[in-house]
Order: structure tokens, then C-alpha cells, then sequence
């Protein structure tokens, strides 16, 4: 009877220090799992990239360049499930980017809207104002275009909310 409550007694502390080694770990693997989803959740919830690009020459080459960097770009994160906004900002010579009457790339600026709302194109309206005093008229705007009153403010305003700013 001795050697029977004996062998309970080690076969229930043996059972104990099996829990008390069982259980932390098992909180541990469950921490893990945790962190794992938080991490991937984590990754699927960060912000937005953020891409604001700069046009300031009537360079036809330069514009193309610019629409290229803005779709691949796009087309990085949209492959890697992340979102991006990118805003194209035309100020100086730089306008007839977006200029009705003038634009090279007019075409490929309103099929590049219609396929990529993550991408936006700003005109400085003080660049768009001078060339209608030096022109005598009104200057017409590609209708996918936006007025800001300037356009280095707005390259300055990006920036300092942690825009990254490239210049192609």
C-alpha cells in the first residue's frame, strides 16, 4: 500500500512539473502565433507609400519618364498587395504636361487616370496664371489635372508629411 501511494505521489508530481513545463510553453508557442498574425496583419495594414514626382521642363522625354516611374511604381505594389498614392506635380515649363492644347503625353496621362486612381496630377495654377498673361488667353488643363495654387508649395507640403520625393 506504501509503494502504491509512493508511486501516485511521483506519477502526480511527475504529472505536475510535465504542466508546469507544458503550459509556459504553450503560451509561448500561442505568443508566437500571435506576433506571427500581428506581423502579417501588421504588413497588410501599413500605411500608404507615398510618391510624389516633379515635372518642371517641357521635355517630352522627361514627361514619358515620369508616367513610367509613376506605373511601375503602381504596378510594385499593387504585385506586393500594398497601397501607394502618387501625385505628379507640373509647375514652370513643366505645365504643358498637363496643358489641353500642348501636352505630349495627353493620351497616355487619361489612360493612366482611368486605369490607376492611385495616380493624381497637380498644376501649379501660378505657372498656369503667368502663361495666360504671357499668351493673352486662357489655358486649358487636360481635365484629369487638379489646380494647386503652386506647385513647389505643394512639392514642400508633401515632403514635410513624408512624401518621398524623386525628380526623373
Amino acid at each position: 500500500m506504501i509503494r502504491f501511494r509512493n508511486a501516485i505521489r511521483t506519477l502526480a508530481v511527475a504529472i505536475a512539473g510535465l504542466l508546469i513545463i507544458a503550459l509556459p510553453s504553450a503560451a509561448v508557442e500561442q505568443k508566437t502565433k500571435t506576433a506571427t498574425q500581428l506581423s502579417k496583419r501588421t504588413v497588410a495594414e501599413k500605411k500608404t507609400h507615398r510618391l510624389v514626382l516633379q515635372v518642371n521642363t517641357n521635355d517630352p522625354a522627361l514627361m514619358n519618364l515620369a508616367l513610367n516611374n509613376a506605373t511601375n511604381v503602381e504596378q510594385y505594389y499593387k504585385d506586393v498587395g500594398e497601397k501607394v498614392s502618387i501625385e505628379i506635380v507640373t509647375f514652370g515649363p513643366g505645365l504643358h504636361m498637363l496643358r489641353d492644347d500642348t501636352s505630349p503625353v495627353k493620351a497616355r496621362i487619361k489612360s493612366i487616370a482611368q486605369a490607376t486612381p492611385s495616380i493624381s496630377f497637380k498644376a501649379c495654377g501660378n505657372t498656369q496664371a503667368n502663361m495666360s498673361k504671357a499668351e493673352d488667353k486662357e489655358i486649358p488643363l487636360v481635365a484629369e489635372a487638379k489646380v494647386v495654387k503652386s506647385g513647389i508649395v505643394q512639392l514642400m507640403k508633401l515632403q514635410e508629411q513624408g512624401w518621398t520625393y524623386v525628380r526623373p
